[in-house]
């Protein structure tokens, strides 16, 4: 292998690598190239995390939430952890049946970095991956930093919840508020349903980030894909033959344009749900600062620490979202800029004409909506935070 495919390999497995690692673990990585038995092996441990999340989370923290209807501020305690885990499930579920959809665009992200390309090209695409990869290890810190305030302290007799004794026996309390038909307040039945809640927060811990930063992955490569697209409309005059050169590029555009298209068919439904949780979430956060502000609810630091990492990681994961969408439509209509501001002019008719097709095509923006009903834009972020 010679210097520049080394180098190419080295840059694909730093611009994919965390992302690929952590949808490894879970069993969500999209890949054509596994064998059967590695297929099945990943189907399995998806299927397996997909169960312990379900059956020792999601519906217990549903029968517990039923036991204490009624009561504010357990309820309220019940949401602020039954809510991401419950879309943690959808989004696993969506991103589990689609995992065969994105195999296309991640080969198409391995043959982008690993083919020839200029110095400029691999700035670019470098540039755009920095960004990426900021995003997830911030994602990573922020939902560490959750799991250890949710299970660490409990070992040692500090909650980050609101404790009641319909759903906590005195001195046992859950990592999670969550009811068991079956008595669990004795050994070993209690350390085996406290070592399955860890499993279960870490698991959606790791598909909560890694489904996020996998679609900010995708998207800030297609973005860096249409400024190096950008570049060569703005320099057709610098090719020897315009007419194989304009072509090749209007197959470039309609390969990003499907790309966008297969993203937005797999994410639109969870980016929906998603908008649903973080605004109830917000407005329970708002609830419980409100009645700590007004003093009615004493609420020790540690619980106060817990709540506002909630607040901020629910926060930043939303704007993730409506921030990398923004950016893909200003990446977007730069091509049509390109185009417009072409020297077009200087060419004859026939060339002329052929740019029309590229810019009848950049008039519609490219985006990623929630639901097929609006895009994700920050003056949507921002109509969502003022309902």
């Amino acid at each position: 292998m010679d210097s520049s495919k080394e180098l190419a390999y080295t840059d694909l497995e730093w611009a994919i690598g965390i992302n690929r690692i952590s949808l490894k673990i879970i069993g969500l990585w999209p890949d054509d190239k596994l064998s059967r038995r590695q297929r099945f092996l990943a189907d399995l441990r998806a299927i397996i995390i997909f169960i312990t999340m379900l059956f020792v989370s999601v519906i217990p923290g549903i029968f517990a939430l039923l036991r204490v209807w009624g009561d504010i501020m357990a309820m309220t305690d019940n949401l602020q952890i039954g809510l991401p885990f419950t879309a943690t499930v959808v989004k696993f579920i969506i991103m589990w049946f689609h995992k065969k959809d994105l195999i296309p665009i991640i080969n198409m992200v391995t043959e982008d970095w690993i083919r020839r390309k200029t110095v400029q090209e691999r700035n670019t695409m470098i540039k755009q991956a920095r960004i990426a990869r900021a995003m997830v290890m911030f994602g990573c810190t922020m939902m560490s930093l959750a799991c250890i305030l949710l299970i660490i302290p409990p070992c040692f007799g500090y909650s980050m919840r609101y404790l009641t004794n319909i759903t906590d026996a005195p001195g046992k309390p859950m990592l999670v508020q969550t009811y068991y038909f079956r008595e669990i307040k004795e050994s070993p039945y209690y350390e085996i349903t406290i070592g399955a809640q860890a499993t279960s927060i870490v698991m959606a811990a790791i598909s909560y980030t890694g489904i996020d930063t996998f679609l900010s992955l995708l998207v800030f490569h297609i973005c860096a894909q249409l400024d190096i697209l950008k570049e060569r409309l703005l320099n057709l005059d610098g090719f020897k033959d315009f007419r194989t050169e304009l072509s090749l590029n209007i197959q470039d555009h309609l390969r990003l344009i499907r790309s966008v298209d297969i993203i937005d068919n797999t994410f639109n439904l969870m980016l929906l749900a998603l908008l649903i949780f973080f605004a109830t979430l917000f407005c329970l956060q708002g609830f419980l600062i409100v009645n700590i502000v007004d003093g009615v609810d004493k609420v020790s630091f540690m619980r106060i620490c817990w709540l506002v990492s909630i607040l901020i990681n629910t926060f930043v994961h939303m704007c993730l979202y409506c921030v990398v969408g923004e950016i893909l439509i200003s990446k977007a209509e730069g091509i049509f800029y390109a185009v417009y501001n072409y020297t077009w002019y200087l060419l004859t008719p026939n060339e002329a004409r052929n740019l029309l097709l590229i810019m009848i095509r950049t008039e519609k923006p490219l985006y990623i909506t929630a639901g097929k009903i609006f895009p994700m834009t920050l003056s949507m972020f921002c109509s969502v935070r003022y309902p």
